[in-house]
């Protein structure tokens, strides 16, 4: 319904704007920072989405249009995360990695009519001008200066300063379409999943109270400071900026990921709470100024791949608390968390190896482990099914594609594509994708447990472990290693690693892989995930023979 039929004055919906009213009631003075540049509070927050708001409505926006933004994460993000979807409108989050010819798809088929823009993207937009016939009104976000470039209504602050503020924010209907962004699957076009306001509110909350409730370890609170690591215009960062807005705490946005600006961020502002990718946090700890910074009171949440076990002893060497999360594009993100009761446990393996785990539901959410007829499979930790998953926030589907979505939830529960197990303390671990599981000597064999084992030998770097294909076995393990910078390791070396726990009974005998092969670096998704089907298709001789056909 429009905002003119929300005529009920007992009825509450759950909207984004809620969001605001906490902080803005007890912390308005708290601090927002942008980089090197920005500095205010939440009253200038509140301020610049209604004039956000009003720019929009200003250009034409109004309930259910689509507003896309092209942007680094920044304040300007922030303020569209409200701004967008608390006027009726659809926030649309351009994925500024992909290929350009899906940017342009994208946006297409999102129905955007106006983008907010970044300067540096202006290339990109430009390459694809052809292909987008009805973005007829874009806004630039600049941070360089400079002239407004041909085909641009206006310039952000200038528009944020002319505009007549939107001093109201009417109530609507909360099942109203908040959202949309596209998943980065490795096969075939992105898929577009949308979230609702309600969904948002719930995912906000249950966040919250999951992370809250933490008695100290994983614990987020008023007085940690959060800054992001994942791109904002991925699962809404993982949801958390709409969490850390609703508990008021001091947030800082870093722009483009570059480490050295990072690391000083960390270091000057304090802060304390993070979520990241493996392949960043890796980043960080190689960099050269990582050993003068302060990492101690770092809090971590690894998603987007498992969190290897070799650098989660490395991060608690460094004094971070770091630990394990799940979910994806399609569930909001937040499905588990890896949060333990550090001091009910005295043996450092165990700790290492509960935070290594996607973890423990997060409130709401019904999460099973079935078999292909959709029956619970054992919880001991060893018996592996698929993932399949219930909240109130999970995509009802994928936009304009219902045959997808309709698979998406067969049975009634969403079909997450990964299987695992879960232990007797409800603790789930995800061994691998479906599409990834070595199948080889009648066995499955988890590519997830070899790059956990293979990642231990000091002289490694990174490793990805692929299916190839063979034609006495099916398939064999090829494990891709990323050496240490000045460090040696032979192809003998890491197979024998692998026998060694094989004969003390850790993993199959048919996981032994027969050749090792060493790469300068491992090809990854626009996200940072490792991309295993561009790995088969390079190094896979049946994969590569499909492929030029």
């Amino acid at each position: 319904m429009s905002p003119a039929d929300a005529t009920d004055s007992s009825a509450y919906p759950l909207l984004i704007k809620q969001l605001l009213l906490t902080p803005l009631a007890v912390c308005p003075g708290q601090e927002i920072v942008y980089g090197d540049t920005v500095r205010h509070d939440y009253r200038t927050l509140q301020d610049r989405i209604g004039q956000l708001a009003g720019l929009l409505t200003s250009l034409g926006v109004g309930y259910g249009d689509t507003v896309a933004v092209m942007d680094w994460d920044s304040h300007r993000y922030l303020e569209a995360y409200f701004a967008v979807p608390m006027i009726g409108a659809v926030l649309m989050m351009v994925n500024v990695r992909l290929a350009p010819e899906q940017i342009a798809y994208t946006l297409n088929h999102s129905g955007a009519r106006v983008m907010l823009a970044n300067r540096e993207f202006l290339p990109v937009l430009e390459g694809i001008e052809a292909q987008l016939p009805d973005l007829h009104t874009r806004v630039l976000l600049d941070d360089a200066g400079g002239p407004l470039p041909a085909g641009f209504v206006t310039e952000y602050e200038t528009g944020l300063r002319t505009a007549t503020p939107t001093g109201h924010f009417p109530d609507f209907d909360e099942n109203t379409r908040a959202t949309v962004f596209y998943t980065t699957g490795t096969t075939g076009r992105p898929k577009g999943v949308y979230f609702s306001h309600r969904q948002l509110v719930l995912h906000s909350l249950a966040g919250m109270a999951a992370l809250g409730s933490a008695p100290r370890q994983g614990r987020l609170h008023r007085g940690d400071v959060y800054m992001p690591i994942t791109p904002m215009f991925h699962v809404h960062a993982w949801g958390l900026p709409y969490v850390a807005t609703l508990m008021g705490l001091k947030q800082v946005y870093p722009g483009r990921y570059q480490p050295a600006q990072l690391l000083a961020l960390i270091a000057r502002e304090k802060v304390t709470f993070s979520h990241c990718v493996p392949t960043i946090l890796h980043m960080l700890l190689e960099h050269p100024a990582a050993e003068e910074t302060d990492l101690r009171d770092w809090k971590v949440i690894i998603g987007g791949a498992a969190l290897p076990r070799a650098l989660a002893q490395r991060a608690l060497a460094r004094g971070i608390d770091i630990f394990g999360g799940y979910g994806m594009s399609e569930t909001c993100p937040l499905l588990t968390l890896a949060q333990i009761d550090v001091d009910a446990l005295d043996d450092p393996d165990q700790v290492v190896s509960l935070r290594t785990k996607a973890g423990i539901p997060v409130p709401l959410v019904d999460l099973r482990i079935v078999d292909p007829d959709l029956q619970d499979v054992a919880h001991d930790g060893i018996a592996t099914g698929e993932v399949v998953a219930r909240a109130p926030w999970l995509t009802e589907g994928y936009l304009h594609d219902p045959e997808a979505s309709r698979a998406l939830w067969a049975g009634g529960y969403l079909h997450t594509g990964d299987i695992g197990n879960i232990d007797g303390g409800g603790y789930l671990r995800v061994t691998d994708r479906i599409k990834d599981v070595i199948k080889t000597g009648g066995e499955w064999i988890s590519s997830l447990a070899l790059e956990d084992i293979i990642a231990l030998h000091p002289a490694v770097s990174e490793v990805a472990v692929i299916g190839i294909a063979d034609e006495k076995w099916g398939e064999r393990p090829l494990p891709l290693v990323v050496r240490q910078a000045g460090s040696e390791v032979s192809e003998a070396e890491i197979i024998e690693l692998i026998a060694a726990r094989s004969r003390s009974g850790d993993i199959s005998r048919y996981a032994i892989p027969e050749r090792v092969i060493f790469v300068e670096s491992i090809e990854r998704t626009s996200v940072g995930k490792i991309n295993k089907k561009k790995l088969r298709g390079l190094h896979d001789p049946a994969v590569a023979s499909l492929v030029r056909e």
